[in-house]
């Protein structure tokens, strides 16, 4: 029988791994791998009994064939670039950078699960329509009266990966916890509609998807015997999953004791301009040379795009997919243009030195690009950037226009490409919660080519002209006053956030209240404390971890009492 120690079958891990940080679904991978694993154990036991040198050269052959076949997936499904504060797949990622093959084989907890939900919670004459919406279990670490950890899905596709590893999942040995993870509704393999329609995307909302989760929370209580006065819950999210953690234990207190929201964003604002300050102050924590290198490097795009000699020079160092002078007076493909040139810092900066494969390039990367004047004008170390990020990302040009961009999310397919996420996340910004990343300032780093207004009319183009300024700002102030916004009346939720993520600005980051505590980590990123812990961690991190399992710890103490925590 092959052994997981094989260094052959370990290169075959570590490709699939690879891969699968693309479109490709974990269940494929397992599905690649055992039939890779079926083959290579005929083959090597074929080797066995026939000890040749043209046999290991077949044996050879396979692992070769299979390093074809991922790249041939890596080039097929090449991740998209940032985009709008998240990647392709959500903004949380994967729980860490090298993976646990070994745990991951081996466990049950890889096992897909589906719970029959409902369509409508709020239309009591429409409960009949109901799906089927997936999650995971692991019960590995579970002991009877321990808590149950709930791992709450965003907006992209939930992993079992993250039932293997993660900060999570260290809390769930030590205090024995019983372990869920729900797919968001609209997200992953959880389709509650038969495609993406803006019709059907009306079922597609932060209170929908709370209900979706109090009704699991039920369901698996009686489906694990679980005694529901005594079963402490606790729910953790990181993102947008983390203010659903917070507003989970708000809105439905009798049925969670606790959350731990990383990086979650509690204000709804349309213009988030804060964003990109963030994105500023922290390219600075490697020097101010970084951040006016940065300026000017795109006050000299607004120079070169005045002129055809310009323009030419624009496509060639930028590698553009279409030529920019046919778009000189096309205000949205320019402004997407410089948005996507942004947003090869926002990345960056988002997930600088977090414990995720999204960390493959540092602030320190792009600032050492920046501030060699030896690379030429600013304006070429921006195109290296550029270029190193179009690398990494599997694709050969920078494609800027905006109507392809356009009719992209509007595809309701569940099979196009903006079924991972982009199309229902866009659609959630444009219903409750903007976020919109806006640079409309000519004096700021990042120029002010890409205003709210650029932001709105997606929403019209996409959706439709119910989509408008108007509608979005109502569904904004909706979601904070049903919320609270920066002022949530509820109890027995930490919320923790880094210096260097963006997404801090519209979050708690100051204890307000003694029982909505507050970690502000100095030096970290986005949702940096739910990765899998490091020895290359900041020590700041690493007591951030130390104080969130503390906490953990109290909560689990007032256990008995916890009824009288309601709000």
């Amino acid at each position: 029988m092959y052994s997981l120690n094989d260094p052959y079958i370990v290169l075959i891990i570590n490709f699939c791994y690879h891969f699968s940080s693309f479109k490709v679904s974990s269940s494929f991978i397992i599905i690649v791998l055992k039939f890779f694993f079926l083959i290579y154990y005929l083959v090597s036991v074929f080797c066995s009994v026939h000890s040749t040198t043209h046999l290991l050269f077949l044996k050879m052959r396979l692992i070769l064939y299979l390093l074809l076949f991922s790249c041939i997936l890596s080039y097929c499904y090449a991740i998209r670039k940032f985009w709008r504060g998240r990647y392709s797949g959500g903004a949380l990622g994967q729980p860490s950078k090298v993976y646990n093959y070994k745990k991951h084989l081996l466990s049950s907890a890889n096992e897909e699960k589906w719970f029959t939900q409902q369509l409508d919670h709020f239309d009591p004459t429409n409960l009949s329509k109901t799906w089927q919406q997936r999650y995971y279990v692991n019960d590995e670490y579970y002991q009877e009266g321990g808590p149950v950890f709930l791992m709450i899905g965003g907006e992209g596709e939930a992993t079992a990966k993250w039932m293997h590893e993660g900060a999570w999942i260290k809390y769930a040995k030590k205090f024995n916890a019983l372990c869920f993870q729900l797919e968001h509704r609209f997200y992953g393999k959880s389709h509650p509609t038969d495609d993406l329609s803006t019709e059907n995307l009306i079922y597609l909302n932060s209170e929908q998807a709370l209900a979706d989760l109090a009704n699991f929370i039920t369901a698996m209580n009686e489906k694990y015997q679980l005694n529901s006065s005594n079963t402490v819950w606790i729910a953790f999210g990181g993102s947008y999953p983390g203010s659903l953690a917070a507003w989970l234990r708000e809105k439905y207190g009798h049925l969670v004791h606790g959350a731990i929201s990383s990086s979650g964003p509690l204000l709804a604002k349309i213009d988030f301009n804060e964003y990109f300050e963030v994105v500023t102050n922290s390219l600075a924590t490697y020097s101010q040379d970084c951040v006016t290198a940065v300026q000017r490097s795109f006050v000299q795009v607004e120079t070169l795009l005045k002129h055809m000699i310009g323009q030419r020079s624009i496509n060639q160092k930028f590698k553009l997919c279409d030529p920019v002078e046919q778009s000189i007076t096309n205000s949205l493909d320019i402004a997407n243009l410089f948005e996507n040139l942004a947003g090869n810092f926002a990345g960056v900066v988002q997930y600088n030195k977090d414990n995720s494969p999204h960390s493959k390039v540092t602030i320190d990367d792009l600032c050492n690009i920046m501030v060699n004047t030896t690379i030429g004008a600013p304006v070429s170390r921006l195109a290296e950037v550029n270029n190193m990020m179009l690398n990494i990302g599997n694709e050969t040009c920078l494609d800027f226009k905006y109507d392809k961009m356009i009719d992209e999310l509007k595809n309701v397919s569940w099979d196009a490409e903006s079924s991972e996420g982009g199309r229902q996340w866009t659609y959630q910004t444009c219903t409750e919660f903007g976020f919109y990343q806006t640079s409309e300032d000519p004096n700021t780093t990042f120029g002010d080519r890409f205003p709210v207004d650029f932001f709105v009319k997606q929403c019209t183009d996409i959706f439709g002209p119910k989509f408008n300024n108007v509608s979005l700002s109502k569904g904004a102030s909706r979601t904070n006053i049903m919320y609270g916004a920066l002022n949530p009346q509820t109890t027995n939720v930490l919320y923790v956030h880094g210096s260097i993520d963006p997404w801090h600005a519209l979050g708690l980051t100051k204890t307000i209240d003694k029982n909505m505590p507050t970690i502000y980590i100095e030096g970290t990123a986005h949702c940096a404390n739910m990765y899998e812990p490091s020895e290359n961690d900041l020590p700041q991190l690493k007591q951030a971890r130390i104080q969130i399992e503390t906490y953990i710890e109290n909560l689990l103490k007032t256990e008995s009492n916890w009824e009288r925590n309601i709000v």
